[in-house]
């Protein structure tokens, strides 16, 4: 052990070793997605068009140059298939189970950066864990093929519909957005109750994050047991403090975004205007599910007002939750930061919530994820406003949505030039790996902690 933990230091941390296996899974598939086999007219890719193709795919973002169902071959699909699995399950989780498969012992490196992959708490029981991550994600691919197979195989014929199911269960549940129905994403199916459905609980349970699974199972599971007067009320709050916030936070979230696509498109002639009330519900639902951040869309984007643009943007933004499939800041880190001004505002000299504390150390850590993103985000909108001919508000919602991987887009990614592509690329991979990964990998050590202590000196704020 006392090896491993030397090499873990000379060779890199699991921050690098995560950085570098994402970096070698997307260049693999740019490599296989320039051979001529991977496109339908037999011709090899263009290099930059297969990188943005690959980092949108293991970054399960969504944003495409070429379209994913005319361009690519149904080895180009598979690849693509294949590089979002990849990017949903988490590269070490992924070689991990090749490690089980083949009866290999993982080292203690090993462990280390599957907890950093996955949030996990320490090392131990992290390969149980990563089985049971591995194992529930293929069911619940498996149910939701079964059930998208019910609308693409009567559509497209038995195999042809198989695939189309298994695509778009594993492209909802990591949160790609990636589709191989045409043009227009999912809009054919705007009032279709399967699909959406389907769709919108893929994104949801992929978007919660694994140790949310595992808290959620073991309330129910100790809920069922216990005794009659033991209420879901009293199980909820046997929740860790990170599950009760990801769920609130996300029930709050889908339902404010609901309501508000609901009114504010409610009468627009070229979204909801047409629509029945029950496809007005669905679509305005499956709006606000999907920025956080799943990249499927049931209504026309660029059609929407510039208000529900707006708080799409802010819904991809802030994202899934942390140690799952989406993207963002994270909910969570919303969250920590809206307790943390609520609580300043009501004069409160402690951060708490659910009668815990929140340690001085996360609120930091939150802070400073929301400012480095901002300052991403705004860099990214500058250089691209420079380089692109494309209005700015087709420009921010293009910045946001390749940083929180959302892969929504207001038609422009089809449109950008070299440099446009590049700068999108390296915003999909911040958006995956994730800041404090990338700054810790390229740190490349932990700071010491300091044993001066300097004097106190207030400062004006606001």
């Amino acid at each position: 052990m006392d090896n491993d933990v030397k090499d873990t230091k000379q060779k890199g941390g699991p921050p690098q070793v995560l950085v570098v296996g994402f970096i070698i899974t997307i260049l693999v598939g740019t490599l296989l997605l320039m051979l001529p086999i991977s496109s339908q007219s037999g011709e090899s890719t263009f290099v930059v068009d297969a990188l943005f193709t690959a980092t949108s795919a293991v970054c399960v973002t969504g944003l495409v140059v070429v379209n994913t169902a005319a361009h690519w071959s149904l080895f180009g699909k598979v690849v693509i298939i294949t590089c979002i699995q990849i990017g949903g399950l988490g590269f070490m989780t992924v070689v991990s189970m090749l490690f089980v498969l083949r009866n290999k012992r993982i080292t203690l490196k090993n462990r280390l950066v599957m907890q950093e992959a996955l949030s996990f708490k320490s090392t131990a029981g992290i390969v149980r864990f990563t089985r049971l991550i591995v194992k529930l994600t293929f069911i619940i691919e498996g149910i939701g093929a079964f059930l998208l197979s019910f609308v693409f195989v009567p559509e497209y014929g038995l195999i042809k519909g198989i695939g189309f199911s298994i695509f778009h269960s594993i492209s909802a549940f990591c949160n790609a957005g990636f589709d191989i129905v045409g043009e227009n994403s999912l809009m054919p199916y705007v009032g279709n109750g399967i699909v959406n459905f389907t769709i919108i609980m893929l994104i949801i349970i992929g978007g919660l994050g694994y140790s949310v699974w595992l808290d959620s199972y073991e309330m129910i599971k100790t809920k069922l047991n216990s005794a009659e007067h033991f209420t879901w009320k009293q199980a909820f709050y046997k929740l860790s403090l990170h599950t009760k916030l990801v769920w609130i936070l996300t029930i709050g979230l889908i339902l404010t975004g609901f309501l508000f696509f609901f009114a504010v498109e409610y009468q627009n002639p070229l979204t909801l205007g047409e629509l029945s009330l029950k496809d007005k519900i669905y679509a305005s639902l499956f709006q606000s599910v999907s920025p956080r951040t799943a990249g499927f869309n049931t209504l026309p984007l660029a059609d929407l007002t510039v208000a529900s643009q707006l708080v799409t943007i802010l819904l991809m933004f802030i994202g899934g939750s942390p140690a799952g499939t989406a993207g963002g800041i994270k909910t969570v880190t919303f969250g920590v930061v809206l307790i943390c001004a609520i609580s300043v505002m009501q004069g409160r000299s402690s951060i708490v919530a659910f009668r815990k504390k929140i340690s001085i150390d996360v609120i930091l850590r939150a802070l400073t994820v929301i400012v480095i993103a901002l300052v991403i985000v705004i860099s990214t909108l500058t250089a691209l406003t420079l380089t692109q001919d494309a209005t700015f508000m087709e420009i921010f919602f293009e910045t946001v949505s390749a940083f929180g991987t959302a892969g929504l887009t207001l038609g422009i990614t089809g449109n950008l030039n070299i440099i446009g592509k590049i700068i999108i690329i390296l915003l999909m991979f911040i958006g995956r790996v994730g800041l404090f990964t990338i700054g810790v990998a390229l740190v490349a050590r932990q700071g010491k902690i300091s044993q001066i202590q300097y004097p106190e000196e207030k400062v004006l704020i606001g």
